[in-house]
């Protein structure tokens, strides 16, 4: 892969510097000692040949990172995005009015490619698992986004340029200058390299005053004006509104779609016969009120979610399908490996959940399926990978999380997040609301067990803690028993312990009268229980644009003088499946166009008749350009050719037929290899246009 191998001759490179230091330390010191000629010349030898290697190497270095999107990456994606608005998939928004950064219109292919993404999706994840489907409101009250952390957490750090006033994201201005450098200083000595490489892996960890100092010190300016920046600090990304005429009910637009599930918990579990596992799912906007958008459809303001909440019993998430995936092989990430700076590989997921790479089967189960989901759309598994957060990424409460990365132009982009969110979501609001969020499993007989209870003081934590009361109690609360009984013994031996609080990112000390800490054995009926959620959430506009590079290519026109675009969309996912094309301006032939039109319509086939009088050749290319997987040319009034997009081959199907033979294909069930065997391959066309050769003027 090439990842892989860029990262090997990084790697290498590295080392043949380190050796060319060395033996340059070697050669002064014979110099030094006074050695023998024949000695320092052998040296230096030994030298020259390392110092040719290292620029063999760099070299090399250059052209693969050229070859797979570095110097020509703009360049691709230049050529991508003229293609996609000048087809019309997707403009900017009030265009005519000069746009607004961050708001896309999606056009009528790009309308139907969406449209066939989300059908899948409800196909693949919906179907397949029963799942509950939901459609909450856009708008949110404050006191449900309070509950949930939204209100108080959900925010960047911003700076602004101190001359213009234009904002930027303090962490992307800082990432971008060590990505900046790491990718294309090649002379970067290993140790600013390493110091880059922390930085970016701790951003998510650093403070407002320590991402201003990184700032500062690397004299980070405003990339537009190169004016100095402002210190970094907090900006919301919800979007204000007030719920009502009076303004007195404050509300959002939802970050996500996952709080309008988990609100309605306690209906949808009734409605699932009161039974654990089950998932719901909800497909819909959200908006978030980015300080820079950038990068297209990768980092919008409006975009659409699906999102799913897998609700299981805390102490049981195994799963009953995790067998179909487990001998699935990918390319995954896994933190200990990323530590190390190692690069990834594949690793088959059986395993993974096995050795406790990825934490139980349902959180293994949705990731394979994830990656079945978006293989299938077109999403290049040689470009795909799992990569699990890092310690600083996740948070307290969360067992576990994967994303699902694509390689674009961009670099690699998260396109799914595959979370384990333990109790969180659901215990904040029913502490919030007063309603109890909760599952119940009876007993056949009573059981005796053994509860670990931990009891804040909201008092003492209060009075010591203040505005922060709240996180400390919630780290406390979500204590797992191993720690709990640690943080006991340690009370109990000195009478206070430094306590790690996530959300704080600090330690703090806790006093014996803060909290207790007990395991009482009762007696008990049945289970009542907070379930814990697995939550895989779709970012569908990042999706769709990275299929959009994946099946992005171009090849000469027959005349060689130009490129053709080709977006090779599979035709599960295409705008349009077919387009029919009378050969010529003919009415026998327009008519059987409309019979073949009507054939594709009955059996729901999307399609386009083309009657102008353009050649037949720039029709070809026109579709290609949209994606469309397959022409039908009507050329007589008994069969019709079938031209497959990419290969441009072509077979001879009756009139009667051809509609069936495309929906086959369409549907998944046959192959073009299918159809090449059934039917006659047609070779009176030219291999790149499908022109007839030598009998056009004839047939007119």
């Amino acid at each position: 892969m090439a990842e892989t191998s860029i990262d090997s001759l990084k790697g290498t490179l590295a080392q043949k510097r380190a050796s060319a230091e060395a033996q340059g330390q070697a050669v002064r010191a014979l110099k030094a000692s006074g050695a023998s000629p024949s000695e320092v010349e052998s040296a230096v030898n030994s030298l020259k040949a390392l110092k040719v290697e290292v620029e063999a190497l760099s070299k090399e270095l250059n052209s693969r990172v050229s070859e797979n999107g570095g110097g020509n990456r703009d360049d691709f994606r230049q050529g991508v995005v003229n293609a996609l608005e000048r087809r019309l998939f997707y403009i900017p928004s009030f265009k005519i009015y000069r746009g607004v950064a961050g708001l896309y219109d999606y056009g009528p292919p790009g309308c139907a490619v969406k449209s066939n993404v989300l059908a899948f999706w409800r196909e693949h994840f919906v179907l397949e698992e029963n799942m509950l489907e939901v459609d909450c409101p856009c708008v949110t009250p404050e006191v449900v986004l309070k509950a949930s952390g939204h209100v108080d957490k959900f925010t960047d750090l911003m700076v602004k340029d101190e001359k213009t006033g234009t904002c930027y994201r303090a962490d992307h201005l800082l990432k971008d200058f060590c990505k900046d450098k790491l990718e294309k200083d090649l002379t970067l000595p290993e140790e600013k390299a390493m110091e880059y490489k922390r930085v970016m892996a701790t951003l998510d960890d650093l403070s407002g005053k320590e991402l201003g100092s990184k700032l500062k010190e690397y004299g980070i300016v405003a990339p537009d004006t190169k004016n100095p920046l402002s210190d970094p600090y907090p900006f919301n990304l919800m979007f204000a509104t007030s719920i009502g005429p009076s303004g007195l009910s404050p509300g959002y637009m939802r970050p996500e779609t996952a709080q309008g599930i988990f609100v309605n918990f306690k209906d949808l579990y009734y409605y699932n016969g009161n039974k654990l596992p089950f998932a719901a799912a909800q497909i819909g906007q959200a908006f978030r009120n980015e300080i820079s958008p950038r990068q297209g459809l990768l980092r919008v303001r409006e975009f659409t979610l699906a999102e799913i909440e897998h609700f299981v019993d805390p102490d049981d998430k195994s799963h009953p399908k995790f067998k179909d995936v487990s001998n699935l092989e990918f390319f995954m990430y896994p933190r200990d490996e990323q530590k190390e700076a190692k690069p990834f590989k594949k690793l088959q997921l059986g395993d993974a959940v096995k050795k406790g790479n990825i934490n139980n089967e349902t959180l293994g189960y949705f990731i394979g399926r994830t990656y079945l989901f978006l293989t299938s759309l077109g999403i290049d598994k040689e470009r795909l990978r799992f990569r699990q957060h890092m310690a600083n990424e996740m948070a307290h409460y969360a067992a576990d999380c994967w994303d699902a990365e694509i390689e674009s132009s961009y670099g690699w982009i998260e396109c799914v997040g595959i979370a384990d969110r333990s109790a969180y979501d659901l215990r904040a609001h029913t502490e919030k609301s007063g309603v109890q969020l909760v599952a119940q499993e009876k007993f056949a007989e009573p059981r005796e067990v053994e509860k670990l209870v931990i009891t804040p003081s909201k008092k003492e934590v209060g009075l010591v803690f203040k505005g922060n009361q709240k996180k400390v109690i919630e780290a406390l609360e979500a204590m797992k028993e191993a720690k709990a009984m640690e943080v006991r013994a340690n009370l109990e031996a000195k009478g206070e312990v430094e306590f790690f609080v996530c959300t704080l990112g600090q330690s703090v000390t806790l006093t014996k009268n803060m909290v207790s800490i007990s395991k009482e054995k009762k007696k008990e009926h049945q289970k009542v229980f907070i379930p814990s959620v697995i939550e895989p959430s779709f970012g569908i506009g990042r999706i769709i644009y990275c299929l959009f590079e994946h099946s992005f290519y171009t090849r000469p026109s027959k005349a060689g003088d130009e490129q053709c675009n080709v977006f090779r969309f599979p035709p599960l996912v295409a705008p349009i499946k077919c387009t029919v094309f009378p050969l010529i301006q003919k009415s026998e032939y327009e008519e059987v166009a409309k019979l073949i039109s009507k054939a594709l319509t009955r059996a729901r086939i999307s399609h386009k008749i083309d009657i102008t009088g353009t050649s037949i050749g720039k029709r070809y290319a026109r579709t290609d350009e949209l994606g469309v997987p397959f022409a039908i040319t009507v050329d007589s009034s008994n069969s019709v050719t079938v031209r497959e997009r990419d290969s441009k081959d072509q077979v001879r199907v009756s009139v009667d037929e051809v509609a069936s033979v495309v929906k086959d294909v369409t549907d998944g069930d046959s192959t073009w290899t299918d159809i090449l065997s059934r039917y006659p391959l047609h070779s009176s066309y030219s291999s790149d246009e499908g022109v007839l050769i030598g009998d056009i003027h004839s047939k007119s």
